[in-house]
C-alpha cells in the first residue's frame, strides 16, 4: 500500500536548497550554475510527489514543473521514478543504515541537483567516449554493478565491445578487455597511464598514498621502485633471508603432519604461513621466539580486517565531495587499523635501531628492516627515503604480499586436487629431483618445469588481481579510436583476457602442459598473458612472489598426498575482491608420503 506525500516549495526553501546544491557541485567537481534566478522560479513551480511503499519504505519520486515542456517533464518523471528504488538499494548495499526520512532527503537533493546540472551546467561534454550501458541520474551505473565485477565486466564486453564506459557516480570508469588495447595503455601510452586513482581507505592505509602502489609516477615513485627492486627484493637480498622463509614453511609441514588423515583448511594454513614468512623476512632477525609469535598473532587479525575494508565499495570514492562525511565509517575503521600497524612498525624500527647502535646486528640477524634502514641512511639527497616511505613499504609487503600469494597458492592446490593426473605428474617430478628421503629446498625449484607450469596455469585462470590495480590517465588520450578522459578510472580485465578462446585453446580447462616450453613469462611483454601487470607499474614483488609460491607448493605436494573429503571434487567458484579468492575454502585431507617421519620435524 502506497503512502503519498505532496510537497510544494516556497522561495525561502529555494534559497536554502540552492546553497546545498552549490556545496554539492563544488565538492563533486560539477560546474556551478551561472545564475540562481531561474532556479528559484523552477523550485516555486515544482511539485514533488513522494510515494513510500510499506513495509520496506522503498522510495519513489515523481517530479514535474510547469516551466517545462511536456516532453522534458515526462523525461524527468520517468527518470526519477525509475531511479529512486535503485538509489535506495544502492545505499543498502553500502551498509549505510539511514532512516527512510534521511534517504528521502538525500534522494530529493540528488534529484534536484541533477536537474540543475542538466539544465545549467556549462561544462563541455566529452565527445567520442566508448559505448556502455545507460546509467541513472547521479549514481550512473553503480546500482547495476554485480558483486563479481570481473565476470560482470566480461559480460558487458560481449555486448559493448573490448572497450566500454561506466558512469560510477562522479567517476568515469573505462573497462578494457583485449590484448591490443591493453598494449596501447600499458606500452604505447605507458607514462600517461602510470598514475593511480587512490581510494580513500587506501590513502589512509598507505600513509597518505606514499607507498609504491599508490604514489604518483615521478621521482618519488622511481626512488621507491629502485629501493624495492634493486635493494629489498633483489635476488641477493632474497637469498640472504631464505632461512627465515624456510623456517616458517617447515613449521607448517609439522603442523599438518600432526593432523594427517583429518580435513585441514589448506587456505587458512597457507595464509598463516605466508604472513609469517613475510613478517619473518621483514624483521625475523630483529625479534625472536615468543615475541615473534605474539607479533604474528597481532598481524593476522589486523591484516584480515584491512583487506576486507580495502575490498568494500566506498561511496566516498564515487562522490569525492562526500569523503568529508565518511558515511560508511570505512575511513574511521581504516585509520584505526593503520594506527595499530604504525605502533608495531615503531616498535620494530626502534628495536632494530637499538640493536644496530649497540653492535648486535651480526650476519645472522639480517632482515628486510635492516636493509631498509641501511638504504635510508645512505639515501639519495635529492629524493630521500623517509621514515614514512619506509613504513609504507612495510605495509605494502604485509598487506599486499600476504593475501595475494596465499590465495594464489590455494587456487593452485584446489585445481591440483581436482585433477589427480596433474598431482601425479607434479609429485613424480618432485620425487625425481628431490627424492622421498629428503626435503624440498629452494635450490630445487629451477629443476621443476612442470611445477613452474602449474603456477603459470593457475595464475592464468585465477590472476590474483583480476582487474589489476586501476590506472588513471594524466591527460585525455585516444585508445582504440575512443576518448579516454583525464582522471578516468581504467580497469584492465586480465581475468577475461586470460580466458579468451581466440587466444587460448579450451581456456576453462586447467592444463599446465600449455606452458611447457612456451613463450609466456611474467615480463608483461605479451599482452595475452600478464598476471602481474605490465609497463612501469608492473608488480615490484614478482621475484619474491615466485619464490614463495613455488617453494611452498612444492613442499606441500612433496610432503603429502591430498584429497578432498569423501573423494568429492571441489567447487572452484571465485569471489571478487581487491584480491580474487575462492568462494569456498579449500579443505583437504593430507596423507604423509615421505619415507622417514623425522623429515616432518
Amino acid at each position: 500500500m502506497f503512502k503519498t506525500i505532496n510537497i510544494y516549495f516556497c522561495s525561502q526553501f529555494g534559497h536554502s536548497l540552492w546553497y546545498l546544491i552549490i556545496l554539492f557541485c563544488r565538492y563533486s567537481h560539477v560546474a556551478i550554475p551561472p545564475s540562481p534566478k531561474f532556479f528559484f522560479l523552477f523550485v516555486q513551480k515544482l511539485e514533488i510527489k513522494i510515494h513510500l511503499l510499506d513495509p520496506k519504505s522503498r522510495i519513489y519520486l515523481c517530479i514535474k514543473s510547469s516551466l517545462f515542456s511536456g516532453k522534458l517533464q515526462l523525461y524527468i518523471f520517468l527518470s526519477t521514478y525509475a531511479t529512486m528504488k535503485p538509489i535506495s538499494s544502492f545505499l543498502e548495499s553500502l551498509d549505510i543504515n539511514f532512516p527512510s526520512a534521511i534517504i528521502l532527503i538525500l534522494c530529493t537533493i540528488f534529484t534536484l541537483s541533477w536537474c540543475t546540472w542538466l539544465l545549467y551546467s556549462n561544462s563541455k561534454k566529452q565527445k567520442n567516449l566508448p559505448p556502455g550501458p545507460p546509467g541513472l541520474p547521479v549514481i550512473g551505473n553503480l546500482a547495476s554493478l554485480h558483486p563479481e565485477l570481473h565476470s560482470y565486466f566480461a559480460t558487458l564486453a560481449n555486448r559493448y565491445g573490448p572497450i566500454l564506459k561506466l558512469h560510477l557516480g562522479r567517476k568515469l570508469g573505462i573497462v578494457v578487455t583485449s590484448p591490443s588495447l591493453a598494449k596501447e595503455i600499458l606500452k604505447d601510452h605507458d607514462i600517461t597511464f602510470a598514475n593511480r586513482d587512490v581510494p580513500d581507505v587506501a590513502r589512509s592505509a598507505a600513509y597518505g598514498g606514499r607507498d609504491i602502489v599508490w604514489t604518483p609516477y615521478g621521482a618519488e615513485w622511481r626512488m621507491l621502485r629502485k629501493v624495492c627492486v634493486l635493494k629489498m627484493l633483489s635476488n641477493t637480498t632474497l637469498d640472504s633471508v631464505y632461512t627465515l622463509r624456510r623456517h616458517e614453511v617447515r613449521q607448517t609441514v609439522g603442523y599438518i603432519y600432526n593432523r594427517f588423515g583429518s580435513p585441514v583448511n589448506f587456505g587458512e594454513q597457507v595464509f598463516l604461513t605466508i604472513l609469517n614468512v613475510i613478517t619473518n623476512m621483514l624483521w625475523g632477525g630483529t625479534v625472536q621466539g615468543e615475541e615473534r609469535a605474539t607479533l604474528g598473532a597481532e598481524f593476522r587479525e589486523v591484516v584480515a580486517e584491512m583487506t576486507d575494508l580495502l575490498g568494500k565499495p566506498n561511496i566516498s570514492d564515487f562522490f569525492p565531495g562526500l569523503g568529508l562525511f565518511d558515511l560508511q565509517g570505512l575511513q574511521k575503521k581504516m585509520h584505526s587499523l593503520a594506527k595499530q600497524f604504525d605502533e608495531i612498525f615503531e616498535r620494530m624500527i626502534n628495536k632494530r635501531l637499538k640493536m644496530d647502535k649497540e653492535g648486535e646486528s651480526g650476519k645472522e640477524c639480517k632482515d628486510f628492516l635492516h636493509f631498509l634502514l641501511k638504504v635510508k641512511e645512505e639515501g639519495d639527497s635529492k629524493t630521500p627515503l623517509t621514515m614514512t616511505h619506509l613504513k609504507a613499504l612495510l605495509m605494502d609487503m604485509i598487506v599486499g604480499g600476504s593475501d595475494t600469494s596465499a590465495n594464489s597458492i590455494e587456487f593452485a592446490m584446489a585445481e591440483i586436487v581436482n585433477n589427480p593426473e596433474v598431482m601425479r605428474k607434479a609429485q613424480q617430478e618432485l620425487d625425481a629431483v628431490v627424492g622421498k628421503n629428503d626435503i624440498v629446498e629452494e635450490s630445487h625449484i629451477n629443476q621443476l618445469p612442470y611445477l613452474y607450469a602449474i603456477m603459470k596455469e593457475s595464475l592464468r585462470m585465477h590472476p590474483a588481481l583480476p582487474l589489476l590495480v586501476p590506472h588513471c590517465p594524466s591527460e585525455t588520450t585516444n585508445i582504440g579510436g575512443y576518448t579516454v578522459p583525464k582522471g578516468a578510472r581504467v580497469f584492465i580485465n586480465v581475468w577475461q583476457i586470460h580466458r579468451d578462446p581466440s587466444i587460448w585453446e579450451n581456456p576453462l580447462e586447467f592444463k599446465p602442459e600449455r606452458f611447457l616450453d612456451s613463450r609466456w613469462d611474467y615480463s608483461g611483454s605479451d599482452f595475452s598473458y600478464f598476471p602481474f601487470g605490465s609497463g612501469r607499474r608492473i608488480c615490484a614483488g614478482i621475484a619474491m612472489a615466485e619464490r614463495m609460491f613455488l617453494y611452498s607448493l612444492a613442499t606441500f605436494l612433496h610432503s603429502f598426498d591430498w584429497k578432498f573429503p569423501e573423494g568429492k571434487k571441489m567447487d572452484l567458484s571465485e569471489k571478487f575482491g581487491i584480491v580474487l579468492k575462492l568462494k569456498n575454502p579449500c579443505i583437504a585431507v593430507p596423507t604423509p608420503r615421505l619415507s622417514d617421519p623425522k623429515l616432518y620435524d
